[in-house]
């Protein structure tokens, strides 16, 4: 019973200062730490881009330092992301012209839906047809006063918040880009401290853990943005859509994003279907997006497990309760904090 109590105490106070270092801790050291998984990445190819660009001058070695060559690598691939983006916000806005011009059909539709249901209340209540005409017409109209009256004071109210955000933004990828110049160029050195430091054996397992898990990560959701893009080109495909192919990687693309998903675009799309009497094409695009949303649950759990060494109910219990915790960061921090409560207290 000794022995149980012990091992009871140590689980305890393992998981209970795992989720106080995610609560509170991380949150303060998170661009750091970002830029330290980064700097690890991308610190063999500067290395190598460094040797490769030094010269000799006067019989000295002349080049680019290592950290410099990362920055701007790191550089380089926002860089790409921001034209991504850039692109991807184009054809969105392309799109959202497409989708007003449809809104005159829309509305043809929905006058005769508001006639069929004049029809209705006029049997049913015995409301004449223009009495009938002109409270739903006031109905319409209270709605959309409702909708102007709440969304605009919210983004006047919002607008100083929102710049701040932008400026937060801007702050914290600078330091992060400094950050991972500087991991790079000091990485050995953490090293050897860590080596010389008396918690280098659970520096190591810590480190053991965070490296399964980071490869384990990047290769599922790898696996499943490929499965997601084939059975979103293969939907749109037999939706006969004009550009299944783009649509399907930016579905995809979308998917691996950790706050939108497919469900960003599917069910909205799906609805306006159903507003412009497609029914066929409305459902189609909701089972779309129920398989998209099923296989990356069930792969997710079962790919992630096996390779972290977690069962599949294992892992989907730990990524609820991360989803609990810590809301989508929770995605991650939940199995890894599964790991580390097993590493260092449920196998001793």
């Amino acid at each position: 019973m000794n022995e149980k109590w012990k091992k009871t105490v140590r689980i305890t106070g393992v998981t209970a200062a795992t989720y106080m270092v995610f609560r509170y801790v991380l949150p303060l050291v998170a661009p750091f730490v970002f830029a330290c998984g980064a700097a690890i990445l991308l610190k063999p190819s500067a290395q190598k881009i460094s040797e490769k660009l030094r010269i000799e001058w006067r019989g000295r070695k002349i080049g680019i330092p290592p950290c410099v060559a990362a920055a701007a690598e790191m550089i380089l691939l926002l860089a790409l992301l921001g034209f991504g983006a850039y692109v991807g916000g184009r054809s969105l806005i392309r799109q959202l012209m497409l989708f007003t011009e449809e809104i005159p059909v829309w509305v043809d539709q929905l006058d005769g839906w508001m006639t069929g249901m004049c029809h209705r209340m006029e049997e049913t209540f015995g409301l004449r047809e223009d009495a009938a005409v002109y409270i739903l017409q006031d109905m319409l109209r209270g709605l959309g006063n409702s909708l102007k009256n709440g969304i605009m004071p919210y983004v006047m109210g919002n607008s100083l918040s929102l710049a701040r955000g932008a400026v937060k933004a801007a702050v914290l990828l600078v330091l992060f880009v400094i950050g991972v110049m500087l991991f790079v160029q000091e990485l050995d050195e953490i090293g050897r401290r860590i080596d010389r430091s008396v918690f280098r054996d659970e520096a190591q397992r810590l480190r053991r853990v965070l490296s399964v898990m980071g490869k384990a990560y990047l290769r599922t959701q790898g696996v499943i943005l490929l499965i997601t893009v084939g059975i979103c080109t293969a939907g749109l495909f037999l939706l006969k859509s004009r550009y299944y192919i783009l649509a399907g990687i930016g579905l995809g693309l979308l998917d691996a994003l950790p706050v939108f998903g497919t469900g960003t675009v599917l069910v909205p799309w799906a609805v306006f279907c159903f507003l412009g009497r497609k029914w066929g094409k409305g459902a189609a695009l909701l089972l779309l997006y129920m398989i998209c949303y099923v296989q990356r649950e069930v792969l997710e759990a079962r790919m992630l497990g096996n390779r972290v060494g977690l069962s599949s109910l294992e892992t989907l219990i730990s990524i609820y309760a991360g989803l609990a915790l810590f809301g989508i960061a929770g995605v991650v921090l939940g199995p890894v904090g599964a790991l580390i409560v097993r590493e260092f207290a449920a196998d001793t």
